[in-house]
């Protein structure tokens, strides 16, 4: 059995941790079982470059990962390693250069109802109320006022926000906007949901909120789940697997299972199998590496920079 040693600058002692591939019987079973459901989204060897200035620019490079029904998969890398621009070919907002994406084997080619997304803006009608919000779409797809209104209410109450169906979004809080945006895209009940990091512009308590909501969502209905973030304690804490990508181009470093029973709470975030798991993709993200001129403070100080960067970054 493999360990990894987690040492604490200064300290005297060290932690061992078992390695992020070590999974319990319950955690393979679940990962057999996760394995065993249809596949709902293939993407094969996608590349897409942009032209610039200076060039073409190659963003992503022969991206192929397959998504399993009900699967809840978070996408991380780099600062640049083009996370939003490969959820944007998804939904079909942007065009690729050549590969395949499928949905229930069906090639994506452009916007569709089977794919719901949900942005870090809240990109809400600011004229419409939270039920006429989440009934937009119902009614432009053909439903009835009064069965739109009726279909709107059940996924605002999935969201807890019945209370708050006649408010603005201007009368809402962030969090509470995210709800709405997240009952939005389910009312058309997409085949998957796409979420490019949703949470980003939310503080630190509405964000594990948001994350909880987002869990208990996604454990009673059925619905597949692929989530761009930047946040590494987010990652672990939803996904089943993660996907990480190298920068420069955007390529595939690794598909990991997250080791982490389900279902998740707070208090596993300290541990051992989720502090290997996000030990090990700080590695593939941050590699080791002698830089002249910087002590490990300073090294740490510019990979937070890196990070935090990421929310601006052009792809």
């Amino acid at each position: 059995m493999s360990r990894e040693v987690r040492k604490t600058p200064g300290a005297t002692a060290h932690l061992e941790l078992p390695s992020y591939r070590e999974q319990s019987p319950a955690v393979r079973e679940r990962f057999a079982r996760l394995r065993r459901r249809p596949v709902l989204l293939e993407v094969e060897r996608l590349c897409k470059s942009f032209a610039t200035a200076q060039g073409s620019v190659m963003a992503l490079r022969d991206i192929s990962f397959k998504t399993h029904r009900r699967e809840f998969v978070c996408v991380i890398g780099p600062s640049g390693c083009g996370k939003s621009t490969l959820i944007r070919i998804l939904a079909g907002l942007e065009n690729h250069d050549s590969g395949r994406v499928l949905l229930d084997g069906k090639a994506v080619k452009g916007p569709g109802p089977d794919r719901g997304m949900v942005f870090q803006g809240y990109t809400l009608f600011p004229w419409l109320t939270v039920k006429k919000n989440v009934m937009f779409g119902l009614e432009m797809a053909g439903r009835g006022r009064l069965a739109a209104e009726e279909e709107a209410m059940q996924w605002i109450d999935l969201v807890g926000l019945n209370k708050f169906a006649r408010c603005y979004p201007h009368q809402l809080s962030g969090g509470m906007k995210q709800r709405v945006a997240i009952a939005r895209a389910l009312a058309n009940q997409p085949r998957i949901l796409l979420m490019d990091e949703p949470f980003g512009a939310l503080d630190a308590q509405t964000r594990a909120r948001m994350q909880a909501y987002l869990m208990e969502i996604w454990s009673n209905i059925d619905i597949t789940i692929l989530f761009i973030t930047h946040d590494l304690d987010e990652a672990v804490f939803l996904a089943d697997r993660i996907l990480v990508l190298k920068a420069h181009p955007g390529e595939v470093s690794e598909l990991i299972e997250v080791p982490v029973p389900q279902p998740r709470h707070p208090e596993q975030l300290l541990a051992p199998e989720f502090l290997a798991t996000r030990r090990h993709i700080e590695k593939l993200i941050h590699p080791p590496a002698a830089e002249p001129g910087l002590n490990g403070d300073q090294l740490n100080m510019v990979r937070m920079v890196s990070v935090n960067d990421e929310v601006g970054s052009v792809f």
